[in-house]
């Protein structure tokens, strides 16, 4: 599938409506420590703040027990008591967002799970005295079950679930609808995407018919040794190729606009251009689809497998919130790294949504230097970022924000 550079909405089911929209702020409502702090009260606090600033879809972490504390190791599916706190103070959480009309994203762990007891070879690869009870044809071959082999790429040290199997995902199929329709999520965020074939994501959209989904497709980008490559195609193609396998009823995280952009800010901002003249991202090419980011729980956090630089993360904002595609901000950048941060990210949001700039909104990339990037957004916001000195021409053109190495204008 070759990219595509215009968006194909025609027969897409209503319930993905905010994907034509494309007027999405989301928040990433967790790090990787935040089990360890009764989050589910914590977040509950924050709500109207979320609301103020503007967000309208908040990316929660994974809601049902699991072997590990952070929740990427399910087991009952349908217990919602967590070391994020019990069911009851999750459906208090729900529902403060219900009043705040912030939609609650659910963390969907279905690549792997946690056996409770020992079946074929004597591995922990049945699931018996706990709701969705399989036996080891639900495990792929290759992860020490009776199932096929994996349409994806092996998680490690779990079992790993068989999406081929019928009764497996109409199973998941219930589950998803349950979180949807009697717990009260309505968002969807994939976890592990590249583990199961991308086809099975659109049976379980078109199943439980989430309002908004997202897809951690996570691969490497193009590296010459510790080299960041400048042509990073072949990457977002991967990307663009899992997407269109959705049905294109999911949006996938650009980690290609992550990967280039924490590498131009240290003074290489040409690589912010393609050879098209295009974000050189996801969002150069489908950016209806494409969720930026800075970092996340394991980018960022504790974790740090690939953070971005501290020192110029409102950079990263002044491009993703001013740019197409959908806009994440991480936790930790807008509640924990002081005020002044989080009110000038809420700035960034409130002129985005001031200026009407989409998901889909035009773009002119004016100047891409080491030092200088400046760009024109829907005709009607233009911005720079970097240590070089730039400003838009025309008595029109008025400053709107702006701070360490970045700056914004509105007609």
């Amino acid at each position: 599938m070759g990219f595509l550079g215009t968006d194909h909405d025609d027969g897409v089911q209503q319930s993905q409506i905010v994907i034509r929209d494309g007027r999405e702020i989301l928040l990433q409502a967790f790090n990787w420590e935040s089990h360890k702090h009764d989050w589910w009260r914590n977040l509950e606090r924050k709500v109207p703040d979320m609301a103020k600033s503007g967000i309208t879809s908040a990316w929660l972490p994974p809601a049902t027990h699991s072997f590990s504390r952070e929740g990427y190791l399910p087991q009952n599916l349908y217990s919602l008591n967590s070391s994020y706190g019990s069911e009851s103070l999750l459906k208090t959480l729900l529902y403060k967002m219900k009043q705040h009309n912030i939609r609650p994203m659910a963390d969907i762990v279905i690549n792997h799970r946690v056996g409770t007891t020992q079946g074929h070879g004597g591995r922990y690869n049945r699931y018996d005295g706990v709701p969705l009870s399989w036996d080891e044809r639900a495990v792929t071959s290759c992860t020490g079950g009776r199932g096929n082999r994996s349409t994806g790429d092996n998680f490690n040290g779990v079992p790993n679930i068989d999406h081929t199997q019928d009764f497996v995902r109409k199973d998941i199929i219930g589950w998803l609808k349950w979180l949807r329709y009697t717990v009260g999520f309505q968002d969807f965020r994939f976890d592990f995407a590249r583990g199961y074939s991308a086809k099975y994501v659109k049976e379980y959209n078109e199943g439980a018919k989430p309002i908004f989904s997202v897809g951690e497709y996570w691969d490497s980008c193009n590296y010459n040794g510790t080299y960041l490559e400048y042509n990073q195609d072949s990457h977002r193609q991967r990307i663009v190729n899992w997407i269109d396998a959705t049905g294109q009823l999911s949006t996938a995280f650009d980690f290609t606009t992550k990967g280039i952009l924490q590498e131009a800010v240290k003074g290489q901002l040409w690589r912010l251009r393609d050879a098209q003249g295009k974000p050189p991202g996801v969002i150069g090419w489908w950016p209806s689809r494409a969720v930026t980011f800075l970092d996340n729980h394991d980018t960022g956090s504790t974790q740090g497998h690939w953070p971005f630089p501290s020192s110029h993360v409102m950079e990263g904002y002044a491009y993703i919130l001013t740019h197409p595609g959908i806009p994440s901000i991480f936790y930790d950048h807008f509640y924990d790294w002081g005020s002044s941060m989080h009110d000038q990210i809420a700035k960034l949001i409130h002129i985005r949504k001031q200026q009407d700039i989409t998901s889909r909104s035009s773009i002119r990339i004016i100047e891409a230097q080491a030092n200088l990037y400046a760009a024109i957004i829907g005709e009607k916001l233009c911005m720079k970022i970097g240590s070089g000195s730039w400003c838009p021409t025309g008595p029109e053109w008025k400053l709107a924000a702006h701070g360490h190495q970045y700056a914004v204008w509105h007609k």
